[in-house]
Order: structure tokens, then sequence, then C-alpha cells
């Protein structure tokens, strides 16, 4: 895995207004009132996150609400002095740390692009605002936690599991949630190397577990990453 020295604060420094074009890719902003939607733009900061840069580093103060425009984040509590556990991996669509900003509290975990990537950040006052003001966001935000919890208990399930197959396929399955992570949609550009960077095995071995997956029809690998052909299965996949 790669490493880095680099601040979360450092991104802020390089931060600049969103594009057209990514502004297109924020789920919730259709969901705002045209006012509301007019104030957010102009508060959104964006900014292009390096190999092994931190975007978020535990103990360090939530101010932003974050979410992955493109490229690829991975959430664990790497260096926090217990053992190390990755939670997620965070492709584009998604957007963390709702619970930290409602609590008003410090992180408690570390987010880190595993690839250069592009990330939004919504300032913490704005994102108390909308919860205020808009019932769509209030809304979006709920489903979010929901699906949060699930993706968690599941992530300690995955934790316990041995089976390399059945790692892969419950950590691929998460990266495919259409509610978390609505920007991957059916296809998810990612390397064998960074997937297993989160499930914590070999490439060798994520390699071999991908093509029992693809030979069983629940996968296709393409050029630049996987498609999944049948979610649900995948989801409910167990070894033979």
């Amino acid at each position: 895995m790669h490493s880095s020295t680099t601040q979360p604060s450092a991104l802020r420094h390089r931060a600049r207004a969103a594009t057209a074009a990514e502004l297109e890719v924020i789920p919730w902003l259709a969901l705002l009132e045209p006012a509301q939607r007019q104030e957010v733009v102009a508060r959104l900061q964006v900014a292009e996150a390096e190999v092994g840069e931190r975007v978020c580093r535990i103990g360090r103060t939530a101010n932003l609400w974050f979410g992955v425009i493109d490229g690829l984040l991975k959430m664990s509590n790497d260096d926090s002095g217990s053992q190390a556990i990755t939670f997620t991996g965070l492709p584009p669509g998604g957007w963390f740390g709702e619970g930290t900003l409602l609590k008003r509290e410090a992180y408690r975990y570390n987010v880190q692009a595993l690839r250069r990537s592009v990330v939004a950040g919504l300032p913490i006052e704005m994102f108390h605002t909308l919860l205020e003001t808009s019932i769509g966001f209030n809304h979006f935000i709920l489903k979010q936690l929901n699906e949060r919890l699930g993706q968690f208990i599941a992530a300690r399930e995955i934790d316990r599991i041995s089976d390399p197959d059945l790692r892969v396929a419950r950590n691929l399955a998460a990266l495919f949630n259409p509610q978390l992570f609505p920007g991957v949609g059916s296809m998810l550009n990612i390397t064998q190397q960074e997937l297993a960077y989160l499930v914590g095995l070999s490439r060798q071995r994520v390699n071999q577990a991908l093509h029992h997956l693809a030979a069983l029809g629940l996968i296709r690998i393409e050029y630049g990453g996987l498609r999944v052909l049948d979610l649900s299965r995948l989801q409910r996949f167990t070894p033979a």
C-alpha cells in the first residue's frame, strides 16, 4: 500500500469549485430546492487526492462531508494502534462521514486514496442547514445511514470469513451497492491489486477468486475493471 505524510489540510489548499460535469454526478443535489442547490454549489469544494493521500485522519475534527466524484478510496483504522481493519472501499458516487458530522466528533477512521481521485467536500454547517431545511436531503441521509449500518455489520462478518472466494464476492458486492455508490452502475473501474488492498488478500489469490466468480456467470473481467452480471447472486454467493 502506498503511504503518504501529506496532511488532509493540503487538500483544502488545492480546493476549487466543482465543474458542471462534477455536479451532475452528485446524487443528492437533485433533491434540493433551487435556492438550496445554488447555495450548496457555491459552498462545495473539490480537490484531487493523490495516491496514498489521506482525506480523513483518525483524531482530526470532522468539518466536511465528503463524496467521491472519481477514483477509489479506502476507509480503514490503519495507524489506530489496534488490529488493522479495512471497513470498506469508496468508489464513485459514495458520500461518507455523515454519522461523524451528526455527532460533531473527530474521525475514528482513516480514508486514503488508492488511486488519484477527485473528492468533493460540503462544509459541516451547510450539511446541518440542509438537514434542518430539506426533506429530500433528510430522506437521503436516512437511507445512507440505514445502508451504512448494514454495510458495517456485513464488514464485520466478512472479516471473520476465511474462504478467499467468499471474501472477494462479499467485498465486491458491497462496492456495487446502488444506494451507497450510485456512480458505479454495473461496471467498476478497479485493478486486481486495488481489490486486494480492500479484501486483505494477495493479488494472485484475488485473481483466482475473480476467475471462479466469472466462471459462475456472476461477473465479467474487463479491461480496466469488473462488470457485475448478477448482483443478487453475487450477494448470496456461497462456496460449493
